[in-house]
């Protein structure tokens, strides 16, 4: 399978700090770093593909240099970004990831893409019950009710990258969690600190 991390976005709810979302330092390794390295170690991905756009120049440089394909998009909008780098892929599916995502680890990933079943499924979101997330310290934006419960978005999804492009609805099945590698996308200097804090001695 494919996967396409989005590392194009402003990162606006970070504040003036001076440094892209991306590049920010998680213990000894920059964030988008320790996505890769989940990416990578997969036994299922074949192809990484990271989109990034003149709102994250410097981690496009950085990329380039450890040798990630890269594709310059417009970073202004999450569905313009995702069609431009989707019509430069080509497997029927594609795993998609925020490049903010800290605590995500490989084996989290790997039952992710093992319990999406293609042809049977044509998308699938992976979702962290509310409770983890406030447990953790956060308090979620934006919640979707399955089950009699609270769920969050993660951003992990697997999408049909064809029925993506021609616009057709994907019915969304939810991989439901209480994970906490999924809980925290670093957006705000909070979420920062508490990425970080899990790297401390």
């Amino acid at each position: 399978m494919e996967a396409l991390i989005n590392a194009g976005g402003k990162g606006s709810r970070m504040g003036r700090c001076g440094v892209e979302k991306p590049m920010h330092m998680v213990g000894d390794k920059h964030t988008i770093e320790r996505v890769l390295d989940a990416l990578r170690q997969s036994s299922h991905i074949d192809r990484i593909l990271v989109s990034v756009s003149d709102n994250t120049l410097e981690t496009e440089r950085f990329l380039r240099d450890i040798g990630v394909e890269t594709i310059r998009t417009s970073g202004e909008s999450f569905m313009d970004d995702l069609h431009d780098s989707f019509s430069v892929l080509e497997g029927e599916y594609v795993l998609t990831c925020p490049s903010d995502l800290p605590l995500l680890t490989t084996e989290v990933v790997d039952t992710f893409i093992e319990y999406f079943i293609p042809g049977t499924m044509e998308s699938a979101l992976a979702v962290v019950d509310e409770e983890t997330v406030r447990r953790v310290g956060i308090t979620p934006s934006y919640t979707r009710e399955s089950g009699g419960k609270n769920w969050v978005l993660s951003g992990l999804c697997i999408m049909n990258r064809p029925g993506t492009l021609r616009g057709d609805y994907l019915e969304e099945y939810l991989f439901e969690t209480n994970w906490v590698e999924l809980s925290i996308n670093m957006n705000t200097p909070k979420e920062l600190d508490l990425a970080r804090s899990y790297f401390r001695e």
